[in-house]
Order: C-alpha cells, then structure tokens, then sequence
C-alpha cells in the first residue's frame, strides 16, 4: 500500500493548486483585460425635446382680418344711394345720399333752383329743396320734402387717407340718360385750386356725372365729381369731400389740411368759383332778409312785454296754451279766455292791431326773399335763429 504521507498530491495539496490555478485564471482574465481599452461608459442620452410650437408674428394694428370686398360688393352697395337730379331747366345732374333726407350735389347742378326732382333708381320721384350751398366750393346740399322711409347712404371719407395711384370709382347718370353709370379709375393727384381741395382722377366722367359720388374699395365717398375737361385724356377733378362735411355740419368750409404748394393758375378750372349773376342777387336778398327779420325780432321782443302787460292790467280772463311768443294768442282760436276790463278796451284792440301789423311785415319779408329766390331752408334757419319760425305767422 503506497504511502500517503509520501506523495505530493494530498487532499489538501490539491484543494490549494486548484485554487491557485483559479486565482491565477483569474489574474490572467484582469491581465488581458488590462490590455484592451476600456468601454465608454455614459449618462444615458436623455429623450430628444419635441420642437416649439412656432408663434405667428402679431398683425400690424389695423391690418384687414378679411379680404377687401369686390368691386361688383362695393357698386352694389353705393348704386342704390346715387339719384339723378332734374332741374326742369334742360340741365340734369348726379346726387347721393348721405342720410335718411339729405343728399350732396354740386352747385353747378342747381344753380338758379329753390327746388329738384330725383329720379331713385327705381324709377320713382321725390322733390326736394335746395338747404344750402356754397358757390365758390361747387357743393349744395339737398333735403327731401318727404323723408318716407330709411333709405341707403353712403358713409364719408377723407381725402386725409387717400394717396394718388388708389383705385376710385365713379357713379352718376352721364349725359342725363344712362342713369346709375359706374366707371373705374385712379386718384392722379391731389390739388388744390385756390382754397378748394380737389381730387384730379382718371376716372371716366361726362356731363351729367356732376354731383355724384367718388368712392373708395370701402364704398366711402371721398369726393363729389365736378368737371372733367373735353378732349383731354383722363383729367377730371371731384371736390374733397371734407369740404362738403364741413357744409353738412355749418362749419368753414376751408381746410386746415391742404395739399403741399397750391396750383395756382387752376381757380377759374372750378365750376362756379365765381357767383354767378343769379348768385349774387341770391346773397344779396338773404342779407335784407335778415335785417328785415332782426327788426321784426326786435318789435316782437316788445310786444311780448306789452302782452303781459294787457293780461294783468286790461283782461279779466287768461291765455290757453302754451307759446313760443305769448301774443300769439291772438293768433289762436278760442286762446284768449274772458273780455277786456270795463274802459280798457281799446288797449286790447290797439295790442292787438300792433301784433297784426308785425305779422303783415314778416309776410313781406318772406315775399320779397321768394323773389330773390333765398334758399328755404335759409330762411327757416334765419327764423328760427329769431324765433319767428312758427306757422301763426304765415
């Protein structure tokens, strides 16, 4: 039996190599490993960050939210505020409407008229009088003698916001035939002829044309045409509509905006910068009108006086009714209540024959300013302004 005392492969002996060879192994793998490169090793890539939603640039302020309506929208809507004006003389014009009873013209249009018809455009006819004018800026303004119904008007505009080279169109009745004529053009220029503010235009016009509305892509009225000249090419001019705001409002009719350099040399191109013969005695019979009225004014501020008078000293009785001026009870049927104190009478009468004599000045008054062919809506104002616009007195 062999010795085991004697051979080198004890138990314990082959416990220890097997471990050393594994440590060795062991130490082999880390030795080769030391070798090669170590692995890259990093933070894990964090999730790519989904992009930003891009933000739209803000309009500029007042930039159009909507496309600008069509030429056919704008005619559609201006056509039915466009008249024709006959004046019964041969001459026949353009007017529009810039309210439910009041419509701009030209002056040259009615000159020498107290009052015109209008052809609508669908055929029907209102009369309308002549409320003011101004000759030297060849605008009028009409006021319908029956308003009736709302009617379609044209908002205005300013020359303020219109540059040459922006589109306008015209509407009128050329030749005072072919009523509701709508022609297109640009703005060439703005001038001025003297104090007048004028658009010079392209845009088609012919007689017949005068009064009507230049209007802008919004369907406002800018200008009201006045005159283009035969033979030429595209040189027409329509009167700045501010002046014409102006004239609506009773407000001077010149501006403070006026073009850079006035043209001088232009003034006579303006149809009726100069009053004409008709004109002049117009303005002539409306100052004696007034003077006439401001002394009938003054003597009926008196007998105002004198009527209050009469009723607390010489009528046992009372006035009924409510008046502008208190004698006009006289005037009113079944007004004056109770009779005249006993030995007063002819106080009465002799009050009452003063008030009929201021009532017979006014009547000649307003006849001779008929003659003279005085606006009436002229002399209305300048009755009301002396409170003397009241039916008693007619």
């Amino acid at each position: 039996m062999a010795d085991s005392s004697r051979s080198p492969w004890t138990p314990l002996a082959f416990v220890a190599a097997v471990a050393l060879a594994a440590a060795g192994g062991a130490g082999l793998v880390r030795w080769r490993e030391g070798r090669r490169p170590a692995p890259a090793f990093s933070a894990p890539a964090a999730a790519p960050q989904p992009p930003l939603p891009e933000v739209p640039a803000p309009e500029p302020a007042g930039s159009a939210t909507s496309a600008a309506p069509s030429t056919e929208d704008v005619v559609a809507r201006v056509l039915p505020a466009v008249v024709m004006v006959e004046t019964g003389s041969g001459r026949s014009g353009s007017a529009f409407f810039v309210g439910r009873d009041r419509l701009l013209t030209n002056h040259h249009v009615i000159v020498g008229r107290s009052y015109v018809k209008l052809r609508l455009a669908d055929g029907s006819v209102l009369d309308a009088r002549i409320e003011a004018t101004a000759a030297g800026y060849d605008l009028a303004v009409l006021h319908l003698m029956q308003p009736g119904p709302e009617r379609a008007f044209l908002p205005l505009g300013t020359v303020q916001e219109v540059r040459p080279g922006q589109e306008v169109l015209a509407v009128g009745t050329p030749l005072g035939l072919l009523q509701n004529t709508v022609t297109r053009g640009i703005v060439s220029s703005l001038r001025r002829l003297d104090r007048v503010v004028v658009l010079q235009t392209d845009t088609a016009l012919n007689p017949g044309n005068s009064g009507g509305p230049l209007v802008d892509r919004a369907g406002r009225a800018v200008g009201i045409t006045t005159m283009g000249f035969r033979g030429s090419q595209g040189l027409n001019f329509a009167v700045a509509i501010d002046h014409a705001r102006a004239l609506l409002d009773g407000k001077p009719l010149q501006l403070a905006f006026v073009p850079s350099g006035p043209d001088e040399g232009m003034k006579a191109l303006l149809p009726g910068a100069g009053p004409s013969e008709t004109d002049r005695l117009r303005e002539e019979g409306t100052r004696r009108y007034a003077a006439r009225l401001e002394a009938i004014a003054r003597g009926a501020d008196q007998l105002e006086s004198a009527f209050a008078s009469f009723l607390t000293y010489d009528w046992e009785g009372r006035a009924v009714g409510t008046f502008d001026r208190n004698f006009y009870a006289f005037w009113e049927r079944g007004a004056l209540q109770g009779e005249s104190v006993k030995g007063r009478e002819a106080r009465g009468a002799g009050l009452r024959q003063a008030v009929d004599g201021l009532r017979d000045r006014f009547r000649e008054a307003e006849e001779e300013a008929r003659r003279a062919d005085v606006f009436p809506g002229t002399r209305r104002d300048l009755r009301h302004r002396y409170r003397l616009d009241d039916r008693r007195w007619e």
